[in-house]
């Protein structure tokens, strides 16, 4: 049960809809130095994923959907 005041789903679309007029909070930038770093750390991480082996249940998998497409 809600509690008083409380509305669960908003009763209008208007009321889904954003405000054109409010104000939309500003949203820090990173500086490219941060940027750069989190790439080379991303593409790193990434790297070492894509050069193991996938499992012997994934490969199942994998050849599991191969051949339900034929």
């Amino acid at each position: 049960m809600a509690e008083a005041g409380v509305r669960l789903m908003p009763k209008t679309r208007s009321e889904y809809e954003p405000d054109p007029d409010a104000a939309r909070p500003v949203m820090p930038t990173l500086s490219p130095g941060i940027r750069r770093h989190l790439g080379h750390a991303l593409r790193s991480v990434y790297a070492d994923i894509l050069a193991d082996p996938p499992g012997a249940r994934l490969e199942a998998l994998l050849a599991r959907l191969g051949k339900s497409k034929r």
